[in-house]
């Protein structure tokens, strides 16, 4: 299809189908008559990817954390451009970003993956409208795939109860055992615990500062500006503490609380994969993972008697409404015992007898953490 811009030189536009071809020659007409016609930028996706990278910082006035660039470049590197290889910028079309989301979750990716994976590429082309490359962004209001499971819970990650929590700490001893019972009680965030120096307890008030966390081998920033925060230590825990510093050979304030034998900070994976699961297995408690210890946390807070606000404080979310939504989930033992109604005409009332009662469940929290 052919037709003239404003300065009346001949262009030529492609179309798949005749439909399509009338509706992109009336917009273009349109475009001309209105002056708002605007030749397709001739810049290749891959090239301006790798310059958008390099100046990007931020859609906000908070800017981009290093680490969230740094994971941004590496989606466009490794996902991206080798999926729309030299395609011209203005080229890509809606259908184009689905067909991209499509591909990542038919590779494997969770749908979390796949919305962190996105989440660059649709900045990219925002910035390109701003520019004036493209006239929309293609990637608004892409639906993005979900995983089917056969099992609909399959990855829903569940709090353990106390008894399950009990088992799992018994097949841990030494530093293992002090690490996962600590996440367990804290509810901190694996690179939280693990970026923690002694000058971070607060042994008088019982507090753990956070004010770190390390992230892919480095240390930074909290998450966001919630994580940074003073979380509570029980008294047996913060004991356990003192004595394991006692016990350590490196206890000096800038050491760090949990450390390999060289001193160093223990790695993410080695948490899993040599403490957590090898337990997890053996306590008969399926699919453990670390962040599970973080669910049971806020589990047993809100069991406790906190409120949402409060326990969204102590894990440093941004909202009551998402710590609840995500973390908090009802164990069995919560939920009341069946109600009873008596036949009609009789004497006898509705009764509801929770299993526990508060004060029961304030005192069992409070032995236990």
């Amino acid at each position: 299809m052919r037709f003239r811009d404003p300065q009346g030189r001949v262009r030529q536009r492609s179309a798949r189908t005749i439909a399509e071809a009338k509706a992109l020659r009336a917009t273009l007409q349109a475009d001309v008559h209105r002056g708002e016609f605007r030749e397709l930028s001739r810049v290749r996706f891959e090239d301006y990817a790798r310059e958008w990278i390099r100046l990007y910082q931020g859609r906000t006035g908070r800017g981009i954390r290093p680490a969230t660039k740094a994971d941004y470049e590496r989606a466009l590197e490794a996902r991206a451009i080798p999926f729309f290889e030299r395609r011209l910028l203005a080229e890509i079309e809606t259908r184009q970003i689905k067909e991209f989301a499509t591909h990542l979750a038919e590779g494997g990716a969770s749908p979390a993956t796949v919305r962190n994976l996105m989440a660059p590429v649709r900045a990219l082309f925002a910035t390109a409208v701003e520019e004036g490359l493209i006239r929309h962004n293609p990637a608004i209001g892409i639906r993005l795939p979900a995983r089917r499971s056969d099992d609909p819970e399959a990855d829903v990650v569940k709090a353990l109860t106390d008894s399950q929590l009990d088992g799992l700490l018994a097949e841990l001893t030494g530093t293992p055992h002090l690490i996962i019972r600590f996440l367990a009680d804290t509810g901190l965030r694996v690179g939280e615990m693990l970026a923690l120096r002694w000058s971070d307890l607060d042994f008088g008030t019982r507090r753990v500062l956070v004010r770190r966390r390390i992230y892919r081998g480095e240390e930074a920033s909290p998450k966001s500006r919630y994580g940074r925060r003073d979380v509570p230590l029980s008294q047996s825990l913060a004991q356990e503490l003192w004595r394991h510093r006692s016990e350590s050979r490196f206890p000096g304030d800038q050491d760090f609380v949990f450390s390999t034998s060289r001193g160093t900070p223990y790695r993410r994976e080695a948490v899993y994969a040599r403490m957590l699961k090898p337990a997890a297995e053996r306590a008969g408690i399926p699919g453990g993972t670390v962040h599970m210890l973080r669910h049971t946390c806020a589990t047993r807070l809100f069991r406790a008697g906190l409120n949402a606000k409060q326990v969204q404080v102590w894990l440093g979310h941004h909202s009551p409404a998402f710590t609840l939504a995500t973390y908090v989930h009802l164990l069995p033992d919560d939920l009341p015992d069946p109600v009873f109604f008596e036949a009609p005409g009789s004497r006898g009332v509705t009764r509801v007898s929770p299993r526990r009662t508060e004060t029961d469940r304030d005192d069992g929290l409070a032995n236990r953490m």
